[in-house]
């Protein structure tokens, strides 16, 4: 490529923050630098048998990588570093380039659309002819992805570039002394990878009470490479948990359709209906108590839930899918989410600060989805989430009850899923082993 500055961007790297909504102490990370440009695009696949090859597909076209080769000299180079509030549109007015080429890009494809999300402090280089036309049109997205639009006559072609993904299988094993989340990071693991080993076990381990000093866990995951540097961490394939003694062991599988979850070596979901806590890594700061003394009326009042302690806005999740049956005020509850799950079970979420936006009553939604936010709405001394649970209407300690099991895997796929298991599981005995021989040799 003739012009230096083009090039520089075009294979320059860039910054990717990652943070976890659901837990606000999370810190962002930075990606590697990058070097160049492979002739590939990349879509990640879940782990499979085959977990050591790099990921290949949807190959660029010779079309798109000769022009972006040849920059000739008949072209001017606009080099725009994009700033907060800008858009595509005035960025193009500002240049003085036609709506109607920004028209054809955003709407050659779904690529196109990704032109109209530009973030602060990126550059978006376009190549004008001398008659102030544009040409061509680059946006180095992130590390891996780069969008180039190219003039084809009076339309243009749009396309996704992006670098080959390496795959390393790896694992870290660790003792709980402080937290899951602070051992965790000691043992070398991201804060994503943190957050869905507690979500891999959140049906069985309470981490707001059940923790205790001495609990240990083994996870086997992946880690990604781009041209030799990591700059990611993939898919957590197997996982164990020990727990005040109860060993929980999870590993990863995806069936023919694409769909992947957690099961037990023996082909059991780790999902159950209901998820054991709504709100993540909080403190619990009143248990379920039918005898406890209310702590603004200061009288005895049965206690039919258990209150979550933890920062106002905290997001709030329902713990199994329902229809949301109840969203507003009530008394002494404040604003108040309660969900329909089935005909045995409901569940109420209390306190709230606020109710997520563009959910209402009589809506379906999904374990795991967000319903509010963490407040002290109502006759509360500090935020925190009052979490009911009630079977055929009569109130059970969330903490305690049996909670129903999802379905098994199929029994037409459990052959596949031993064998598409088994080696995955075997790598976990191995990091297992591995971690047992370093402590008998200290």
């Amino acid at each position: 490529m003739k012009n230096k500055i083009f090039k520089s961007l075009l294979f320059g790297g860039s910054t990717i923050v990652a943070a976890s909504a659901c837990y606000a102490l999370i810190s962002p990370s930075s990606d590697n630098n990058s070097e160049s440009l492979t002739e590939v695009s990349v879509v990640a696949e879940p782990a499979t048998l085959k977990i050591d090859s790099p990921i290949v597909a949807d190959a660029a076209s010779d079309d798109a990588l000769e022009a972006i080769e040849d920059t000739g000299d008949k072209f001017k180079e606009i080099i725009h570093t994009v700033k907060n509030g800008e858009s595509l549109s005035t960025i193009f007015s500002d240049l003085d380039l036609s709506k109607t080429d920004l028209h054809k890009i955003i709407h050659a494809n779904d690529t196109g659309k990704l032109f109209a999300s530009l973030n602060p402090g990126k550059d978006l280089v376009a190549k004008v002819n001398s008659d102030g036309q544009l040409e061509e049109l680059l946006y180095h997205k992130n590390s891996i992805e780069t969008l180039f639009a190219s003039r084809h006559d009076d339309d243009f072609k749009v396309e996704k570039l992006s670098k080959q993904i390496d795959k390393q299988v790896t694992s870290a094993q660790a003792t709980i002394h402080s937290s899951l989340f602070l051992d965790g990071k000691n043992a070398g693991l991201s804060d994503k990878l943190i957050m869905e080993l507690a979500n891999i076990f959140a049906w069985d381990i309470d981490f707001a009470l059940n923790l205790r000093d001495g609990d240990q866990f083994t996870v086997v995951y992946e880690k990604l490479f781009v041209d030799g540097q990591e700059f990611d961490s993939g898919e957590i394939i197997s996982a164990e948990f020990v727990n005040q003694g109860d060993v929980y062991t999870a590993v990863r599988f995806e069936d023919p359709k694409g769909n992947a979850d957690y099961y037990t070596p023996d082909g059991n979901s780790m999902r159950k209906a209901f998820l054991r806590t709504p709100v993540d890594f909080a403190r619990i700061s009143s248990p379920f108590n039918l005898k406890r003394k209310h702590p603004v009326l200061n009288r005895i009042r049965a206690h039919k839930g258990v209150d979550y302690a933890a920062r106002t806005g905290t997001p709030i999740k329902s713990t199994g899918d329902g229809k949301i049956i109840y969203r507003g005020r009530k008394g002494g509850y404040g604003n108040v989410v309660i969900v329909q799950h089935g005909q045995t079970y409901t569940t109420l979420y209390a306190h709230l600060s606020k109710f997520r936006k563009g959910q209402r009553t009589g809506n379906r939604i999904k374990q795991g989805q967000v319903i509010g936010y963490v407040g002290m709405s109502g006759l509360a001394t500090g935020p925190h989430l009052h979490y009911e649970f009630r079977v055929n209407g009569v109130h059970r300690n969330p903490l305690t009850v049996k909670l129903p099991k999802a379905n098994p895997i199929n029994k037409s796929l459990l052959a596949e899923f031993k064998a598409q298991t088994a080696p995955l599981l075997a790598q976990l005995d191995k990091a297992k082993a591995s971690t047992l021989l370093a402590q008998n040799q200290q």
